[in-house]
C-alpha cells in the first residue's frame, strides 16, 4: 500500500484524539477517585494542573529536540509514551499502597506523551500541500473534539454495561489507540514546516511584542476551554445533582459536541469569515455562556451553559495558532512548541484555579453566597464560584484581539 498525504492528515487526526483520551478520560473518574482512594477537590484539581504542567515542560524541551531527532521520532516516541500512561491509569492505582501517588505516576507519564503529540501535529498539518492553512487547522482540532466525545460516549456505555467497579480496565482499551497509530506514523510522509536555519531565531520572536500578545491569547484559549471541561463532568454530577451518565452526556459530550462543530465550520467556511472579528464575538457568547452555566437555577439550563461554552471556545485555540503562522510564517516548530506553552499555562490554571476556588469556597461559611448561586450545597457554591472566576478568560480573550489588531495596524 502507497501512503500519501491524506494518510499523514489521517494520522495527525488520530494524533488529537489521543491527546482527547489523555486530558478527558480522568475527568470522567473524578468521582470514583474521590469515592474509592478519598481523594479531595484540590488533590483532583492538583491533578489537573499537574497534566498540563508536565506538558509545559515538555513542550519547552520540545522546542529544542524535535527539529534535531524529526517528526517521525517524536511522533513514535510520544505515541509509545502515551499508550503506556493510560496503562498506568489502569494498573497503579490498584497495586501501590497510596493510589494517589500512582494516579499522579499515571498522569505525568500521559503529560509527557500528550506534551509532545501537541507540539507536533500542527506544524506536521502546517507542511502539507494547500492553501487554506487556517481551516485545515481548525477542521484537525476539531478531531479533539471527536475524540473527546467518544471518551465520553463510549466510556460511559462502558459504565453502563460493565459498571464502575470495573473502571481499571477501561484506560487499557483507549490505549490501544496510541498503540495502533504508534505504526501508522512510522508509514505515513512526513514534510518539515520550517527548517532549521531558516527559523526565527526564539529570540527575537521573545523580543517582539506581538508574539507576547498572541502568547497570551493562547493563555486565554487554553485556560477558557479547560476550566469548563475538565470540570463539567463533576460539576453536572455533584453541583447540579443529576446522574452520572446524564451528567457526562449533557455535560461534557455536548461540551466536545458543540465545540466539534464549530471548528469543523470554520474548517469548511473558514475562509469566508474574518478571523478576528470570530474570535471577539466568540469570547463574548463564551463569557455569557459562563455565566448561564453559574446563575441559571435551572439545572438542565446550566448544562446548556457548559455545552454553548464548547461552541464558542472551539475557534480559540486553533484560530490563535493560525493567526501566529500568519503573523510569523518562519516561526517553524520552536514557535508552535512555545504557543503550546502558553496554552498548557492555560489549560492549567484555569480548572486548576476553579479547583483552589472551589475548595476554598466549599470549607468556608460565607452565607452571602446563597443570594449569588441557586442551590443549597457547599459544594455546589464553591463549583459555581471557581467556574465563576473563569469568565475572566475569555474576557481577556477579546482584550487581546483588541490590542492585537491595534499594533498590527500601527506596525503596518
Amino acid at each position: 500500500m502507497k501512503y500519501t498525504y491524506k494518510h499523514t492528515l489521517y494520522a495527525s487526526y488520530i494524533g488529537y484524539i489521543t491527546q482527547a483520551i489523555i486530558n478527558n478520560l480522568p475527568p470522567l473518574l473524578f468521582v470514583t477517585f474521590q469515592r474509592e482512594f478519598r481523594i479531595s477537590l484540590e488533590q483532583i484539581g492538583l491533578l489537573i494542573s499537574l497534566n498540563f504542567g508536565v506538558q509545559i515542560l515538555v513542550d519547552l524541551a520540545a522546542a529544542q529536540f524535535v527539529d534535531k531527532i524529526g517528526y517521525r521520532a517524536s511522533a513514535t516516541m510520544a505515541h509509545i509514551v502515551s499508550t503506556a500512561g493510560l496503562i498506568c491509569l489502569g494498573v497503579l492505582p490498584n497495586i501501590l499502597p497510596d493510589p494517589y501517588v500512582g494516579l499522579i505516576a499515571a498522569v505525568i507519564m500521559n503529560s509527557i506523551g500528550g506534551g509532545v503529540i501537541e507540539v507536533i501535529i500542527s506544524p506536521i498539518v502546517e507542511s502539507l500541500p494547500g492553501e487554506e492553512k487556517a481551516s485545515a487547522m481548525s477542521l484537525l482540532h476539531s478531531f479533539y473534539c471527536w475524540g473527546h466525545v467518544a471518551v465520553v460516549v463510549l466510556s460511559t456505555l462502558y459504565f453502563r454495561i460493565g459498571g464502575i467497579g470495573r473502571w481499571s480496565y477501561l484506560p487499557l482499551l483507549w490505549a490501544l489507540v496510541p498503540l495502533c497509530n504508534t505504526f501508522f506514523f512510522q508509514k505515513v510522509p512526513l514534510r518539515t514546516l520550517v527548517e532549521k536555519q531558516e527559523q526565527i531565531p526564539l529570540r527575537k520572536l521573545f523580543s517582539s511584542g506581538l508574539f507576547w500578545i498572541l502568547f497570551a491569547l493562547m493563555l486565554s484559549a487554553g485556560a477558557s476551554e479547560q476550566a469548563m471541561s475538565q470540570w463539567s463532568s463533576l460539576f453536572a454530577e455533584v453541583g447540579l445533582g443529576v446522574s452520572k451518565t446524564l451528567g457526562d452526556l449533557l455535560g461534557p459530550c455536548a461540551f466536545a459536541v458543540w465545540m466539534g462543530l464549530s471548528r469543523a465550520f470554520y474548517g469548511w467556511k473558514g475562509s469566508k469569515l474574518d478571523l478576528r472579528k470570530t474570535l471577539v464575538i466568540s469570547s463574548i457568547f463564551c463569557a455569557a455562556s459562563y455565566l448561564l452555566a453559574v446563575f441559571s437555577p435551572w439545572p438542565l439550563v446550566s448544562l446548556a451553559g457548559c455545552a454553548l461554552v464548547g461552541l464558542f471556545v472551539g475557534i480559540m485555540w486553533p484560530g490563535v495558532l493560525s493567526l501566529s503562522a500568519e503573523t510569523y510564517p518562519q516561526g517553524g516548530t520552536a514557535m508552535f512548541a512555545i504557543l503550546a506553552v502558553a496554552g498548557d499555562l492555560g489549560c492549567s490554571s484555569g480548572p486548576g484555579l476553579v479547583g483552589l476556588v472551589s475548595n476554598a469556597v466549599q470549607n468556608a461559611d460565607i452565607p452571602f453566597l446563597s443570594t449569588w448561586f441557586s442551590g443549597g450545597g457547599m459544594t455546589e457554591m464553591g463549583l459555581k464560584a471557581g467556574l465563576l472566576l473563569a469568565v475572566l478568560f475569555p474576557i481577556l480573550m477579546v482584550l487581546g484581539v483588541v490590542v492585537l489588531r491595534k499594533r498590527r495596524n500601527t506596525l503596518g
